[in-house]
């Protein structure tokens, strides 16, 4: 079941993505900014109440959304989960009517099949790099860039 996240959720969320923060694989997010931004997060839930995957929409600038903390459990993984919460993510945007959606991502193929492009960074307003002094790769940034335009 997919569904906006709970602040009964924030634990599993931080558990999640701190597993693949461990890896380089995406930024930490610290219990106090999982809070702060609740409403950004939308999970995936196992029948048995598990969180499974997680992923947030952040409204960046006028018309611009990014696709951040992207994340499912391994043993959901290559079921789909992924790009269900992508395109839960993509409605959301176009709720909001938002139409430009951004990632960075470790993973552009996965990105490439739902439609989004890669771009170069520099086309991206100044406010997205606020969180890029918490990376540890900073300022040598390897993630690749990609818009979808809705």
């Amino acid at each position: 079941m997919i569904r906006k996240a709970r602040i009964s959720d924030i634990k599993a969320i931080h558990a999640l993505l701190t597993h693949f923060a461990e890896k380089s694989l995406l930024l930490p997010r610290s219990l106090s900014e999982l809070y702060g931004q609740l409403r950004d997060y939308t999970v995936i839930e196992t029948p048995e109440g598990d969180i499974a995957g997680v992923a947030a929409l952040n409204v960046c600038w006028d018309n611009l959304a990014e696709i951040r903390s992207l994340a499912v459990a391994g043993e959901y993984q290559k079921e789909g989960m992924g790009t269900r919460l992508v395109e839960h993510c993509l409605s959301e945007a176009v709720t909001l009517g938002i139409y430009r959606v951004f990632t960075l991502t470790y993973q552009p193929d996965f990105f490439r099949k739902l439609g989004f492009h890669q771009v170069d960074k520099s086309i991206l307003p100044h406010k997205v790099w606020a969180d890029c002094v918490k990376c540890p790769k900073f300022p040598d940034c390897d993630e690749t860039a990609m818009l979808l335009e809705l």
